[in-house]
């Protein structure tokens, strides 16, 4: 493990592995880096991979009070360490914070995975009902239930969330609970065509063949909102890809990339 400071003084945690072009992973809600560990080694035969704890997770630190531009700040930090442009992989919620980086710095490329944006009336009222019940929540310091509410909304039925509460994985996900709002803010409801549309660098966005509609339609509008994207489809695969086959998917499209 390596660390970084960023601007604010929070302390980033990364592991670095691999050799080749610089590549920084970003990861999706109630992730610490070693949610893509698999991921990070799989890409680490084709690049130098940054494999980071995101604030408020794993071993990094926080600083409060929150806002998306620090998150921004952390990826520049580690942008400095490999030494320039990197090409950032966004997984899941953590694609809209990677695509808000992009926007703002010297990055030489965008992979987004599944960025869950709601595409209709009904999906963004639930969204906007997820964000104030996350709120209220977080502010009431019922982590266990913000927890809670975010499995609700990404489609676990009850008993299912009742069965997690007897798993290693809860009290992580409990400890992680104030950091959902960070990724609530990082995707910010609908589709932010002012950002999106300002991406300047080769961009692909990636969906699951067998994930629900409703990612898959978020995924082809985040494309249809950045100039000049590409958008494929992993045929087989869900919200939780193999790492084998999204590996393989961002080497053969950073391989048409120019020499950076």
């Amino acid at each position: 493990m390596e660390t970084v400071t960023s601007h604010d003084g929070t302390v980033i945690a990364f592991d670095r592995l691999g050799a080749g072009d610089p590549l920084i992973l970003v990861s999706g809600a109630s992730c610490d880096r070693q949610a893509d560990a698999a991921l990070a080694n799989a890409l680490a035969e084709r690049f130098d991979v940054v494999n980071y704890d995101r604030r408020g997770r794993g071993e990094s630190t926080d600083t409060l009070p929150f806002a998306v531009d620090r998150e921004i700040e952390d990826i520049s930090a580690l942008l400095d360490v490999v030494g320039g442009a990197a090409i950032l992989v966004g997984l899941s919620s953590g694609a809209a914070l990677a695509a808000r980086a992009a926007e703002k710095l010297p990055v030489r490329a965008l992979v987004m995975w599944e960025p869950p944006y709601p595409t209709d009336e009904q999906g963004l009222a639930a969204a906007t009902a997820y964000t104030a019940a996350l709120k209220d929540r977080l502010e009431a310091g019922d982590q266990d239930g913000a927890f809670a509410l975010f499995l609700q909304r990404v489609g676990l039925p009850e008993e299912a969330i009742a069965g997690m509460r007897h798993s290693p994985y809860w009290p992580q996900g409990v400890r992680l609970a104030p950091t959902l709002a960070y990724d609530d803010a990082a995707l910010g409801g609908s589709i932010p065509a002012d950002v999106f549309g300002a991406i300047s660098v080769p961009a692909l966005v990636l969906a699951g063949g067998a994930s629900p509609k409703m990612l898959q339609d978020g995924a082809r509008a985040t494309a249809e909102a950045i100039r000049g994207s590409v958008f494929d489809t992993l045929e087989g695969q869900t919200h939780d890809a193999a790492a084998d086959v999204l590996a393989a998917a961002v080497v053969d499209f950073t391989a048409q990339l120019p020499a950076g």
